[in-house]
This record gives structure tokens, C-alpha cells and sequence, in this order.
């Protein structure tokens, strides 16, 4: 209930505040459902290479290029761009797939964010 104050002879209304509640699980799970279909691109990495223009127009059928990673070397998981983890190639009902093999730390991933 607000009161009135008279302050220098002017009549001023003090603020009527609500008790803070604190948040329900139902209310937090809620914002975590939510956060849950956000889509996320999920790329496999190779390797990367360099290369200039008039080599680039150059690449044909049956062209090789040549990557920055030796074979067998992990490939790398991106998330949104975002290194996430590490894995191996595998063959999964004749499609390709990737094994994880190392997640990278969440401290590791808020470094990325900077």
C-alpha cells in the first residue's frame, strides 16, 4: 500500500513495490526447453588450404588438393563455426560419420568467444 509523504509542501506519493519471488524449476526449464531447438550447423573439417585464383580456375576433374593435415590426423568438428571437438572418420550404413574423440573444455570453447 503506497503512503503519501508531504515533502517541502508538495504532496509526493511513495512507490508501491511487488516482493521479488524467486524463479520455479518449471519456470527455468522452460527457458532451457526453449534454448534447446535453436538449429546449430554442424561442419567435419578436412584440413584447409591456400591457394590463388588462376590455380583455383585451374582445378578440374580429377584435380587433387592438397590439405594442411596429414591422413590420419583428427578432423575437427565446428559448431556454428566454433571448434567443438575432434574425431575420426567411420562408415555408418555406407555413409560417412564421425567418431568424437576429443570435446573441447567448455573454458576452452569461452576463449573462442573472444
Amino acid at each position: 500500500m503506497s503512503e503519501n509523504v508531504n515533502i517541502s509542501g508538495q504532496e509526493v506519493q511513495q512507490p508501491d513495490f511487488e516482493d521479488l519471488k524467486a524463479e520455479t524449476n518449471e519456470a527455468v526449464s522452460r527457458d532451457i526447453d526453449f534454448l534447446l531447438d535453436i538449429p546449430v550447423e554442424i561442419t567435419v573439417q578436412l584440413g584447409t588450404s591456400r591457394m590463388l585464383i588462376k590455380e583455383l580456375l585451374q582445378l578440374g576433374q580429377g584435380s587433387v588438393v592438397e590439405l594442411d593435415k596429414l591422413a590420419g590426423e583428427p578432423m575437427e568438428i565446428l559448431a556454428n563455426n566454433r571448434l567443438i571437438a575432434r574425431g575420426e572418420v567411420v562408415v555408418v550404413n555406407e555413409k560417412f560419420g564421425v567418431r568424437l574423440t576429443d570435446i573441447i573444455s567448455p573454458s576452452e570453447r569461452l576463449t573462442q568467444l573472444k
